[in-house]
C-alpha cells in the first residue's frame, strides 16, 4: 500500500487510520452550527472534517426541481427538494468563515467538490485535498479539473464498477493529480451490514495498489472498526452533534460519543494488528516461568529409583524441566530421595 499526505499528516503504509468527520450538509446551511460541528469533531478524535461544496445551481438541474423530486430530502419537512438544497448550501463567505475557523481550531478541513467554480473557491481557501463523491466517478471533466490542482484526491467508489474506477484513476494520473486514495463505499443510507462487502477493500488494493479506506454509511461503529482491522487506512463517517436534528443525514450520523468510541477503537485495532512476523515479546516470555509447567514427583521416590512416566507429573511453575523434555528423564536414576510434588532438577538425575 502506498502513502499520501494531507496537511502534513502521512496516511497509509502502516500509519494509524485517518478519521474524517463527514459534516456534509449537517450544518443545515447554518455557519454557526458548522463551527460547533468542527469544534466537536476535533474534540471527538477526528483528524479532519469534510464539507460538501455545492450550490442550488451546480448540483441539480432545473427540470429535476420542477418535478419536485424528494429523493434524499428531509422527511421531517414538507419543503421541496429545491427549497432544501437552497437552505442547506454554504455560500462562498460561509466557506471562508468555516475554513478559517477549522484552521484556528487546529483541524484539517477539506471538501467534496461538485463543479469547477467550487474547486476554484476551495483552492482560494487553501484546501489541502479533494474528495470526489461516488456520484462523480464518471464525471471525467470534473476529475480532470480536480487533477489540475495537483492536490491529493480521495475517490469514493459507491455505485461504480471496477472498470469505471480504473478509468477514473487513469484520468487523474494522466492529468497530473496528486496521490489518490480509494474509499470503498456503498451508496445506501443507511447501509445494512450485509451489503457492505468489506472484502472489497482487498479487491481495490490488489487491483490498483493505492491507499484504500472506507466511507461508511452503516449505523454504529462495528463495521468501520472491522474495516480498520482489514486494512482501511482512512475512515470517513457522517458526523452530527444531535441525531434528532432536522436535516438530510443527521439520523444516520455518528454523534460525538459514538465518534469518540470509533476513534478510540480504531487506534486500539491499529495497535493490535502489529506484525505478520511471529515474535514473542519480553512480557510474554516472562509469563512462561509462571504459566508453563515443570516435572515433579507424583509420589515419594527413593534414591537409586529408575524413573518411569508413572512416577512423574507436571505442575506450575515452568522454571525447570519441561513436559517436552520428559524423554530425557524417563529411565534415568534418582540421585536423591523425593517426596510428592518435589521439583525435579537435572542435577537429581544419574
Amino acid at each position: 500500500m502506498g502513502q499520501l499526505s494531507i496537511d502534513g499528516r502521512l496516511i497509509g503504509g502502516g500509519e494509524p487510520p485517518y478519521l474524517i468527520a463527514e459534516i456534509g450538509a449537517n450544518h443545515n446551511g447554518d455557519e454557526t452550527l458548522c463551527r460547533v460541528l468542527i469544534d466537536t469533531a476535533k474534540a471527538s478524535g477526528a483528524h479532519a472534517v469534510k464539507l460538501q461544496s455545492w450550490s442550488k445551481s451546480s448540483l441539480i438541474g432545473a427540470a429535476e426541481y420542477r418535478r419536485n423530486a424528494t429523493y434524499g430530502a428531509d422527511r421531517q419537512s414538507d419543503d421541496t427538494l429545491e427549497d432544501q438544497v437552497e437552505r442547506y448550501q454554504l455560500g462562498p463567505e460561509d466557506h471562508r468563515a468555516v475554513f478559517d475557523h477549522a484552521r484556528h481550531t487546529g483541524i484539517t478541513a477539506f471538501s467534496s467538490c461538485f463543479a469547477p467554480e467550487e474547486i476554484d473557491l476551495l483552492e482560494s481557501l487553501g484546501a489541502p485535498a479533494y474528495k470526489i463523491a461516488s456520484m462523480d466517478v464518471n464525471n471525467l471533466p470534473l476529475l480532470a479539473y480536480v487533477a489540475g490542482t495537483k492536490k491529493p484526491v480521495l475517490l469514493s467508489t459507491g455505485m461504480a464498477s471496477l472498470g469505471e474506477v480504473e478509468r477514473a484513476l487513469d484520468l487523474l494520473r494522466t492529468e497530473g493529480s496528486g496521490p489518490v486514495a480509494l474509499l470503498h463505499c456503498v451508496s445506501i443510507y443507511p447501509c445494512p451490514p450485509a451489503l457492505v462487502n468489506l472484502r472489497n477493500l482487498a479487491t481495490w488494493q490488489q487491483a490498483f495498489d493505492v491507499p484504500v479506506g472506507f466511507s461508511d454509511h452503516t449505523l454504529g461503529i462495528a463495521v468501520p472498526l472491522a474495516a480498520v482491522a482489514l486494512g482501511a487506512c482512512i475512515v470517513e463517517k457522517h458526523f452530527t452533534t444531535d441525531r434528532t436534528l432536522q436535516g438530510w443525514d443527521h439520523a444516520i450520523s455518528a454523534d460525538p460519543e459514538e465518534f469518540q468510541a470509533l476513534a478510540d477503537g480504531a487506534a486500539a485495532v491499529h495497535e493490535a494488528l502489529g506484525s505478520t512476523s511471529r515474535r514473542l515479546g519480553p512480557e510474554e516470555l516472562a509469563k512462561r516461568a509462571v504459566f508453563r509447567r515443570r516435572v515433579v514427583a507424583r509420589h515419594a521416590l527413593q534414591k537409586g529409583h529408575r524413573l518411569s512416566p508413572a512416577d512423574l507429573e507436571f505442575k506450575r511453575p515452568g522454571t525447570g524441566i519441561g513436559p517436552d523434555e520428559l524423554g530425557y528423564v524417563v529411565g534415568r536414576t534418582l540421585l536423591r530421595d523425593l517426596v510428592p510434588d518435589d521439583e525435579l532438577e537435572w542435577a537429581d538425575l544419574g
